[in-house]
């Protein structure tokens, strides 16, 4: 097994921490990262915990995946890339079509063409996938059986009726979603996800790369952005709870998320790495377990031993799906995967971490000011 690895996005949250691994095994290190001011603050190289946590232990590269010259550099003698580096954001990616479109699938296609065309040593690509190409999650109908709703109309939605329904059956049972289910996402970056696996699934192997890809779930724990205003239930209450300010609780709070603590994460795309009965494969990576938005929220105020109002409003995004939570029956198999962290003490890892952070200042409100000015928010 090659020690030589190349990570993109290797300064953010899970890229810093799969380094962090990799370097405790004796890989040599390089990472392609551009830094962005959305997740790392402004000054990143000054001021960024994540950059900080993995400065001058690995070949660090200042660049971006839309750049072939910055993937030349990165590539170079590497046999092994994970290719986390992405725009991400559901809600943000429905009015930035082109950046998520360019850096997802852009910047993937311009990998291959790269390798397509000069001489290179990379045996295995390990691609970060996510939850959100499947959209809606698996249900049971007594009806008819296994089902994929649809979209919820925005009516059903305004007069407070969330759950998901199937033709004329409005009694779903939630069941995990395996990998063979339905691919349909509702949102740009998880069309975006969905076009970046299969380019790295079908391309590699033409290449006589191996592809390996993990379908993420909602991926936590102590280190991820508190800055980012778009991404993350965990943060943005966290922030909000610090700030002493309202949560506001989408929906009737009942919606639920897989939530998959980074430990686990990082275990399971080593695995990936590592074993070659991953090669060729796609992979769930989550902990089978679904929780719901309130139950985050009142956990993490338990955590944080402060309370602040909790106002469940019935607002919702447009594109926000009700529940999903994975089937990781397939990954335990062939790669003996097991999560080893729940969410209750994944929750008070991070919380205690948050608690020796700056207290941010936050920009929730702006980040729902521009989803509401883009008809995003009712």
């Amino acid at each position: 097994m090659s020690k030589k690895i190349l990570i993109t996005g290797g300064a953010g949250f899970i890229g810093s921490n799969l380094a962090l691994a990799l370097l405790k095994k004796n890989y040599e290190v390089t990472i392609l990262d551009n830094l962005s001011e959305q997740i790392h603050g402004p000054n990143a190289i000054e001021n960024s915990v994540l950059y900080k946590s993995i400065e001058h232990k690995v070949k660090f590269i200042l660049g971006c995946v839309t750049q072939k010259e910055d993937w030349k550099n990165a590539i170079a003698d590497n046999e092994i890339i994970v290719h986390l580096a992405a725009e991400t954001g559901t809600g943000q990616s429905m009015y930035q079509v082109q950046k998520y479109t360019n850096v997802n699938i852009n910047g993937t296609a311009l990998l291959f063409d790269y390798l397509a065309t000069h001489k290179h040593y990379v045996k295995k690509i390990v691609v970060a996938s996510s939850r959100a190409i499947y959209g809606e999650g698996k249900y049971y109908s007594k009806m008819y059986g296994n089902v994929y709703p649809l979209n919820r109309k925005v009516e059903d939605m305004e007069s407070g009726l969330f759950e998901t329904t199937f033709l004329e059956d409005k009694n779903l049972t939630l069941i995990a979603t395996n990998e063979d289910s339905k691919i349909h996402p509702t949102s740009v970056y998880g069309i975006t996800k969905q076009v970046q696996e299969q380019l790295v699934m079908m391309v590699s192997p033409t290449l006589k790369i191996a592809p390996v890809a993990f379908r993420y779930q909602n991926v936590y724990g102590p280190g991820q952005s508190l800055k980012n205003p778009y991404t993350g239930i965990l943060s943005i209450f966290s922030t909000q709870i610090k700030n002493n300010n309202s949560i506001n609780i989408f929906e009737d709070g009942k919606e639920s998320r897989d939530f998959v603590y980074i430990d686990d994460v990082i275990q399971a795309t080593i695995l990936g790495i590592e074993n070659n009965a991953a090669n060729n494969e796609i992979f769930n990576v989550g902990t089978a377990n679904a929780t719901t938005v309130l139950q985050v929220a009142n956990t993490l105020m338990s955590n944080y031993e402060r309370t602040v109002p909790c106002t469940i409003t019935g607002n919702f995004r447009i594109g926000d799906i009700r529940h999903n939570f994975a089937d990781i029956s397939k990954i335990s198999a062939k790669l003996g995967y097991k999560p080893a962290v729940n969410f209750e003490t994944g929750i008070a890892q991070f919380c205690k971490w948050v608690n020796n952070q700056p207290t941010e200042v936050t920009m929730y409100q702006k980040s729902i000011d521009e989803l509401k000015a883009k008809g995003l928010l009712k």
